[in-house]
């Protein structure tokens, strides 16, 4: 038995200069191509729900501002983590699928396809799906149409290069990314995103953008998406950040106002740092 997706929590409070949002956390771990057998995706994702503490989201969701923890293992073992973490109100998803519904795509799954194993988020534009299988804009903003259409929930993928960093761009190649990937997809679909911001020189590297410099470009973010739709937009969308997220980063990143959560790569492979990511200290 599946459990019903969970709708995020979006608190707004009254402001003299804009909507103030209070929105619910979102932890996700993506396992990219690890570990090497359902046997080791299994005890994985049993050594993490025995870790979890009270302040993530349980089944009956009774605390509004839980924190939701998403997987993304591999596609040969998603049903497994699911049927080892569904009890623990941990959600599984996909690290990426295919805009068509079937057909002859060898090596692709479709959106329907994963729903029916349980998915509920499927990442998209992920750097490592940009560099190293082309992803290109219009492709990622093909796929999160898909994924709203079947019913899921993108985890939308941006950041700029080492070399766009270096050269000051950053901000107009995040607007570029955000515009492009969002081309099409309407006010009332919103609340169905999470944006990831990940600066690609930071993901694997040891490398951290700091989380002061964080916060500041999801604030910028917030702009964008306030330009795009509206500001009761920009101020209830999840906005995580990912590069090289560990235990000793992760207080301080959720300490940020604008920052909602974490997209953990690597720390995401060992339950007890994972464990400990989820269980941020709340400031």
């Amino acid at each position: 038995q599946v459990s019903p997706p969970m709708t995020p929590k979006v608190v707004f409070t009254s402001s003299s200069s804009a909507l103030q949002a209070e929105r619910q956390p979102i932890m996700a771990g993506n396992w990219k191509m690890n570990p090497l057998t359902e046997d080791e995706a299994a005890e994985l994702a049993t050594g993490l729900t025995a870790l979890l503490g009270d302040e993530t989201c349980p089944i009956d969701e009774d605390f509004e501002m839980c924190t939701e923890v998403v997987i993304f293992p591999p596609h040969p073992f998603i049903s497994k983590v699911r049927d080892t973490v569904e009890e623990a109100g941990v959600t599984v998803g996909a690290q990426s699928m295919f805009w068509e519904k079937k057909g002859a795509y060898t090596g692709e799954v479709s959106g329907s396809m994963l729903k029916s194993i349980g998915c509920e988020y499927i990442l998209c534009g992920h750097s490592e799906r940009r560099s190293l299988f082309s992803d290109d804009d219009d492709a990622i903003n093909k796929k999160v149409l898909e994924v709203l259409e079947d019913e899921l929930k993108p985890i939308l993928c941006i950041g700029e290069t080492k070399e766009e960093f270096d050269l000051d761009i950053k901000n107009p190649t995040l607007e570029m990314q955000l515009t492009k990937d969002l081309f099409g997809v309407p006010k009332e679909q919103m609340s169905n995103i999470v944006i990831a911001y990940e600066p690609v020189w930071a993901i694997g590297t040891g490398l951290v953008c700091g989380a002061e410099d964080a916060n500041k470009v999801h604030k910028f973010l917030r702009t964008v998406l306030a330009r795009l739709y509206d500001e009761e937009v920009a101020q209830s969308v999840r906005i995580q950040y990912g590069g090289s997220v560990t235990p000793d980063s992760v207080d301080e990143l959720m300490s940020q106002p604008e920052i909602d959560g974490c997209l953990v790569g690597g720390a995401s492979l060992v339950a007890e740092k994972f464990g400990r990511i989820v269980n941020y200290e709340r400031k």
